[in-house]
């Protein structure tokens, strides 16, 4: 894939000369039953604060039943919180209450959604308690059976899975993706800081001339414990800097620069108003698949791999009211890793069978299984990747871009104890040995202004504060003078650009603004290093190192990339990356 400088100047000027106007869309829903509204229901409105604003809903019921659930206004994320108010209306009219599941990666607009129409229904004079509890139904859904047909059927739509899409579809491809989940995004959504490229044009601008493509692949080989694929590193960190320049094409743009625990230079590509670059790249990947036209089947799992004469012709997946015969030319895997399987994790590591874990619910390493029973190599299963700042009551991932920016970690004791920007491994190792296997990362308030993601922790209640350190210490929990003085010095460190305590080489600013604020972090479940193996043109490995005809692996069902421990920024490159070679390969065999 080499540079067309050219050609990316050509697809940026006709996309900014498009002009995409996006409505605010209403989405009735009525009961599954079709019964007629009851004379003495009444309608009225409920609202409830969304992640980018109020969900307003407009409730017709009774005492005894809910009618219609109607979003009238809405700004939550295109392809995420978006399919909320599109799919939970019908769910809680059928179940005839509020209090439902929600949908996995939009929680905030789940939760919203509920408490505008708890709301609504108290505005309506009903008493809303007599809808908390869902009716269920034990009817079975006989499934009928569907046959569909594409050039590339792509398992998995997170980010991996939409570069892929995305990519083939620009090639000329017909491309179809099946997501298990009922949103798109899976494990992408969850990444907070950014994506690490070498040589960029942001890079230039910026004056930043020691981040090249050399030393990306040395820091990633070092953090990586030198048992990375070096082949697939080198193609990493080589294409990186295409990827930025095609996210930028598609409406994508990271500009802003910075460095990353881990690394030794500055590779971090972040959205320019620090937004979580997870869900701001599955919002526009998504987007651009959808405008090339690629059919995207929600709430549809992928069950086997089709092979004929050893080669991958296509998959079978079911959904709750089809069995589908996918028939394809070629097929792409992107199904992410297994950090949500327990029983998975623990035939590597017993440890692990109750570990806290950032992953969502739906990565439980389907894709990995799927391609062993049809003659698959897998590399690095037992490197599994504990991350250190994981918020301590809900599992949040808190970004590693936090302590890249000046951030310090603070034990029971009021002190640090790491270098913060240590790789996640060694972090993680210090971290729990500390008392109670916790720390607090803390920040300022110049810290809290230049960034929406601390903005949006605030705003979650992941946060104490105080106006001094002391105070903050008090509501952290710590020994005040020890913490006062542990801050007082980090600040005199960060002036003579010297940690004689444990060695941090990243000084970014002092936390010196206040107030200040803390989140309670321990480490839990992150990655799975290991997974699928493949080439470096994404194709998938039989053990004896033939390729499986026609079958593609992107992200991070396949292992290889990130060795013993992933760098931070690491895992949106692999899939931006491996998901463009993944789409433009297996289009080219498709063809």
């Amino acid at each position: 894939m080499k540079k067309n400088k050219m050609l990316y100047r050509i697809v940026a000027a006709v996309l900014a000369c498009a002009v995409v106007a996006l409505a605010l869309v209403t989405y009735q829903s009525r009961s599954s039953s079709n019964a007629p509204v009851a004379e003495g229901a009444v309608t009225a409105t409920g609202s409830a604060k969304g992640m980018e604003g109020d969900v307003v809903v407009e409730v017709t019921a009774d005492a005894t039943t809910i009618y219609s659930i109607t979003v009238k206004e809405q700004n939550e994320t295109q392809g995420i919180g978006s399919v909320v108010c599109e799919q939970l209306p019908d769910t809680m009219v059928a179940a005839n209450s509020y209090n439902v599941d929600g949908i996995a990666g939009a929680t905030v607009t789940s939760d919203a959604l509920k408490e505008a129409v708890k709301a609504a229904l108290t505005s309506a004079g009903l008493d809303a308690s007599a809808f908390a509890v869902a009716q269920t139904s034990d009817a079975a859904v006989e499934k009928t059976a569907e046959s569909l047909d594409c050039d590339v059927v792509i398992v998995g739509a997170g980010g991996a899975g939409l570069t892929a899409a995305a990519q083939a579809a620009e090639n000329g491809a017909k491309v179809i993706v099946v997501e298990k989940m009922p949103i798109v995004g899976g494990n992408s959504l969850k990444a907070t800081g950014g994506m690490n490229a070498a040589d960029t044009k942001y890079q230039e601008a910026l004056g930043i001339t020691d981040s090249g493509v050399d030393e990306f692949i040395e820091d990633t080989m070092n953090g990586g414990h030198q048992i990375n694929d070096r082949s697939l590193v080198t193609v990493m960190a080589e294409e990186s800097s295409d990827a930025v320049d095609w996210l930028d094409a598609i409406g994508a743009p990271l500009p802003k620069v910075a460095a990353t625990g881990g690394t030794t230079h500055k590779y971090l590509h972040e959205p320019e108003d620090g937004s979580a670059v997870g869900s701001y790249l599955v919002e526009k990947l998504n987007a651009q698949a959808e405008k090339l036209g690629v059919q995207i089947m929600l709430n549809t799992e992928a069950t086997e791999i089709l092979t004929e004469n050893g080669a991958a012709v296509g998959i079978k997946a079911e959904s709750k009211e089809h069995n589908y015969t996918i028939h394809a030319k070629s097929v792409i895997l992107a199904t992410g890793g297994f950090g949500a399987n327990f029983d998975l994790m623990a035939s590597f590591n017993p440890a692990l069978a109750n570990a806290v874990t950032t992953n969502h619910a739906g990565a439980t390493g389907d894709g990995i299984l799927m391609a062993e029973a049809i003659g698959a190599d897998t590399v690095d299963m037992d490197q599994i990747q504990i991350h250190p700042t994981v918020e301590a009551n809900t599992a949040a991932l808190i970004t590693e871009g936090l302590r890249g920016d000046g951030a310090v970690l603070i034990n029971a004791e009021g002190k640090r104890f790491i270098d913060e920007v240590g790789t996640r491994d060694v972090v993680s190792a210090a971290e729990i040995a500390q008392t109670g296997s916790c720390s607090w990362l803390v920040v300022d308030q110049a810290m809290v202004d230049a960034s929406s993601v601390i903005q949006g922790y605030i705003k979650k209640g992941y946060t104490v504060t105080g106006q001094t350190y002391e105070e903050l210490a008090k509501a952290m929990g710590v020994d005040e003078a020890a913490f006062a003085e542990t801050m007082k010095t980090w600040n005199g460190y960060v002036a003579a650009k010297n940690d004689p305590d444990f060695g941090r080489t990243s000084f970014a600013k002092a936390l010196d603004t206040a107030p200040y604020y803390a989140i309670k972090v321990t480490a839990g479940v992150h990655h799975t290093m290991g997974g699928l193996k493949i080439n470096t043109n994404t194709e998938v490995l039989k053990a004896d190192g033939s390729v499986i005809p026609g079958l593609f692996a992107a992200g991070e069902v396949t292992g290889g990339v990130h060795g013993a421990n992933r760098l931070g920024g690491n895992a949106v490159a692999d899939f931006t990356v491996f998901g463009r070679i993944a789409g433009a390969a297996a289009s080219k065999y498709a063809a």
